[in-house]
């Protein structure tokens, strides 16, 4: 396909604006399994929806015994469904899948229509039937509607379903129409999207978009029966590239074909039904031409028929078997801890008294060389499960001065007047910021400029970045602390969003400073924690001292270790906390993050930048010394 320079460009550029707007959900950094869907076959009883998961995109098990997890009788209006197509929706969040109203005893030429069905937990559906015949005029020959399919279009910001159609003894064509925002019927007549040059029948269309581009694999229906790509930089343009040759790699006829992105890397795995024979085959290529296949490898269960995979996060495998089920022989485990879904570090920790429900802000980890650009909330009732809030900064979009390295924030709840606000330091571009909000989970505005951009007075090497805020309850003053290889302080002035420059003051407790400060107030006594050594080492941990003012000096205990690596169990890298009291009671809780488990100990420095979020319970003695934390899983 010749594109130019310029066109390139432009879908390059869109396609980095869309990536920039993702608010909710796991980012693929985070996934950490599949969700397969599929129907098993041609009697009446197996036209239906069943799931399947897996963890590493190669074995895979069926949940609920390989029984329907819905009923056809109920969503269908022929009483069977097949060639269930699924889709994470351009917010993370929500979840479409369309079907095929068809049951095949009734005749190949038998359906005029499909079902489209909507959720937020991929375990409540809401369904609408659509007959294409009875909803758009001109219909009267149609004889058949085959393997709808959901895509995303960046162009129009709408879901597109594409499917087959044959009418009368015309050829298949493939046809689209848009989605209404409900996602339970079509704003306009279906148009067709694509037809092969030779104007011979094409089913079973699946397209993936890639750096750009539009990937469209489609079945030769009646002539050839294999499969074919097409490639277009514009959906609706009708400008195809077709491609030469078949991509299947077997000379059985195939069909359903299906691709997905293998999680956490540049592979896709292309696979389809070769339904002569009543198997299915997988392909892995790493350029979405040239495949290979990948059977051996392959383990499955059950005996699927025309379905679709997508990625799923760790909570989302908990989701769908809490309600389905645990395979009885598959290889993973769900714990406590990490609490947070995915790659997240530096969590800041906050009970909302204008909500009355919990947060943690942390730095959204995941990325090369702790490259993140946006920072995201979640929230929580009990401190058990965990809501992804969204993203509250995005720095290329809402921070000019400092549009990379977003680490490390932190944040306070102040009573202005009657109501609260909150303000969220953060750092960015080694700069430490400040927004200000009305509710926790924003939206936050930039102050416009950076807050702590210079170096101490007598401080020559080390970083300006983690911030943590704390508010005295003596004296109803505020504070700021900051520093990578020193601790500084300075009181905030009353607007919470300057400092005064003449308190500034370095406080480094001692050598074993390195990073991520914070201060909590308990019986009279002020509590400093930070992290020792590097956060990509095996031994990052956590240590404390005390002091009778907010801004020192600290006095460190000889015994002030108060949280470190435990390998018996596979804990490694443990530092940069928060700590949390439960309001009204001397009940306490540290959040730190660490090495990813298990593979984060084998990573090298990347463990560093792939880090989670774990908590658990911090107590002190009658003397008021911290007792050392015992991690857990």
């Amino acid at each position: 396909m010749r594109l130019t320079l310029i066109t390139f460009l432009l879908m390059n550029i869109v396609a980095a604006v869309y990536a920039q707007e993702y608010k909710y959900g796991p980012a693929e950094k985070d996934f950490a399994g599949y969700l397969f869907a599929y129907f098993k076959g041609n009697a009446v009883a197996d036209e239906a929806v069943c799931f399947a998961i897996s963890t590493d995109g190669y074995t895979y098990r069926a949940l609920n015994d390989n029984q329907p997890i819905l009923d056809s009788k109920v969503i269908s209006k022929t009483g069977g469904v097949r060639d269930p197509h699924i889709l994470r929706g351009d917010d993370g969040k929500t979840f479409y899948m369309v079907l095929t109203d068809m049951t095949s005893s009734k005749g190949w030429d038998s359906n005029r229509g499909m079902v489209l069905l909507k959720s937020q937990d991929l375990v409540h559906w809401s369904h609408q039937t659509i007959d294409i015949q009875q909803r758009f005029k001109g219909q009267e020959a149609l004889k058949r509607v085959w393997a709808p399919q959901t895509i995303f279009d960046p162009s129009v910001g709408k879901y597109m379903v594409y499917w087959s159609m044959q009418h009368g003894n015309n050829p298949d064509i493939i046809y689209y129409a848009y989605a209404n925002k409900e996602f339970t019927d079509f704003e306009s007549d279906p148009k067709v999207l694509f037809l092969p040059k030779n104007g011979k029948s094409c089913i079973d269309g699946d397209i993936i978009e890639k750096n750009g581009l539009f990937y469209l694999f489609y079945k030769t229906e009646g002539h050839g029966n294999g499969i074919k790509l097409a490639i277009t930089d514009s959906l609706t343009s009708g400008r195809w590239i077709e491609q030469p040759g078949y991509k299947q790699q077997t000379k059985d006829a195939v069909e359903g074909s299906s691709v997905f992105k293998i999680n956490q890397s540049d592979k896709y795995i292309l696979m389809y039904d070769v339904y002569g024979k009543g198997k299915y085959q997988f392909c892995i290529s790493d350029d979405l031409d040239r495949f290979k296949v990948i059977d051996h490898e392959i383990d499955m269960d059950f005996h699927p028929r025309h379905g679709t995979i997508i990625p799923v996060s760790r909570q989302e495998l908990l989701d769908l078997t809490s309600k389905w089920g645990k395979p009885k022989d598959m290889q993973f485990t769900f714990r406590k801890n990490p609490v947070l879904d995915g790659f997240y570090a530096d969590p800041d920790v906050l009970y909302s008294n204008k909500t009355k429900r919990y947060y943690i802000y942390p730095t959204s980890d995941g990325f090369d060389g702790w490259g993140g650009y946006y920072f995201k909330t979640f929230s929580s009732p009990d401190l058990s499960k965990w809501k992804d809030e969204g993203v509250i900064l995005d720095l290329k979009k809402d921070v000019a001065w400092g549009p990379r390295n977003a680490w490390a924030p932190t944040i306070t709840e102040k009573k202005v007047k009657n109501d609260y606000k909150y303000y969220y330091y953060f750092t960015a571009a080694q700069k430490i910021g400040v927004a200000v909000a009305d509710l926790p989970t924003g939206p936050f505005k930039d102050s416009g400029k950076p807050l702590i951009d210079f170096k101490p007075e007598g401080v020559k090497g080390g970083q300006e970045i983690d911030p943590a805020a704390f508010n005295d309850p003596k004296s109803g003053k505020s504070y700021l602390y900051w520093g990578n290889g020193y601790l500084a302080v300075a009181e905030l002035n009353k607007d919470m969003v300057s400092i005064k420059k003449n308190t500034v003051k370095v406080i480094t407790p001692d050598k074993t400073f390195r990073e991520g400060a914070y201060v909590v107030y308990r019986k009279g006594r002020y509590y400093f924690f930070w992290s020792e050594d590097d956060t990509r080492s095996e031994n990052y941990r956590v240590r404390y001292g005390t002091a009778t003012s907010p801004d020192g000096p600290i006095t460190v205990p000889e015994n002030n270790l108060v949280l470190q690596k435990d390998p018996a169990k596979g804990i490694y890298g443990t530092g940069h906390n928060s700590i949390l009291q439960i309001p009204g009671k001397d009940e306490w809780y540290i959040v730190y993050h660490r090495f990813n488990y298990p593979k984060g100990i084998d990573m090298g420095d990347a463990a560093g930048f792939n880090r989670e979020v774990c908590m658990d319970r911090l107590y002190f003695d009658d003397e008021g010394h911290v007792i050392p934390v015992v991690p857990t899983l």
